[in-house]
């Protein structure tokens, strides 16, 4: 469970997104047309966060930051929040690795 909300993020993804645009001495008219999207699009994702996913990874791309979206959401190791989490799974793991017991004739 997070404790950071989904417009919260939004908001750190596009205040985080601006600060990139602004490193690199772009307006958000040539981050636009770099991009490909409307500068109408880049103006309310920075004001307001709000962007259609291929539009965001569209501007991402100006960045050379695609790998980096990637990884932040590639499969890691399991959170837990409770510590009967972490025991139940280190059972299953137990489980899963005892070898499998057939008939024998």
């Amino acid at each position: 469970m997070s404790l950071i909300t989904v417009t919260k993020t939004q908001e750190k993804l596009a205040e985080h997104c601006r600060q990139r645009r602004l490193n690199s001495g772009l307006t958000q008219s040539g981050l636009a047309n770099r991009a490909g999207v409307s500068l109408s699009t880049l103006r309310k994702f920075e004001q307001k966060g709000i962007i259609s996913l291929e539009s965001f990874l569209k501007l991402l791309a100006v960045f050379n930051a695609l790998d980096e979206i990637v990884k932040a959401i590639k499969p890691g190791s399991p959170v837990f929040s409770s510590i009967d989490d972490v025991i139940n799974a280190t059972n299953q793991n137990k489980q899963k690795k005892s070898p499998q017991k057939g008939w024998r004739s």
